[in-house]
């Protein structure tokens, strides 16, 4: 399904960039290639270095409570026929616990707003958005209208607001902007 979605991405793109390039005229595109641009700047390199590290260390945490629950099952099945109705209770209720520690800190630090996403944020946007303003340095100097990233499928960097058509569409869609 995913290789389906990238080739339709694809197709579209080639659609809209052959009729862009028929019709463009004066319009000047022009490519970067993201990948190659962030495996040369340093800080990207340490700011991933950084994630794997804190990553790891924030997983070992996880593991570690997981273990110790999958310890305390363990030891309770071993133990099973020597416990009252009261310790099996109070031992199942102690595993559920742990168990609910391990997902809690696991949702804490890899959840969608979780510790790893925020670092990432924190150290990768400013990267990121050093990048855009030195493409869009270079696009308005040059006068490109539209810069792509050969490097990703979705690709566009940067557009010129001045080839966006967008209230144009809300208006003969019949929408005020």
């Amino acid at each position: 399904m995913n290789t389906m979605l990238k080739q339709c991405r694809r197709a579209l793109l080639f659609f809209i960039f052959s009729f862009m390039f028929s019709s463009a005229g004066a319009q000047k595109f022009a490519l970067v290639d993201m990948e190659y641009i962030l495996k040369n700047i340093p800080a990207y390199e340490r700011a991933n270095e950084q994630l794997s590290q804190v990553s790891k260390k924030w997983q070992a945490e996880v593991d570690a409570l997981t273990t110790e629950a999958q310890t305390l099952y363990k030891n309770y099945q071993n133990e099973l026929v020597f416990l009252s109705a009261e310790q099996k209770k109070a031992k199942q209720d102690a595993i559920v616990e742990k168990e609910k520690q391990a997902a809690e800190l696991k949702r804490k630090y890899f959840g969608p707003e979780g510790e790893l996403f925020k670092k990432r944020t924190s150290l990768m946007t400013p990267i990121q958005d050093e990048i855009y303003n030195a493409v869009k340095d270079i696009a308005e100097l040059r006068g490109y209208q539209l810069v792509l990233d050969r490097a990703s499928d979705t690709g566009i960097i940067f557009g010129s607001p001045k080839i966006d058509i967008s209230n144009e569409v809300l208006g003969k869609l019949g929408y005020s902007n």
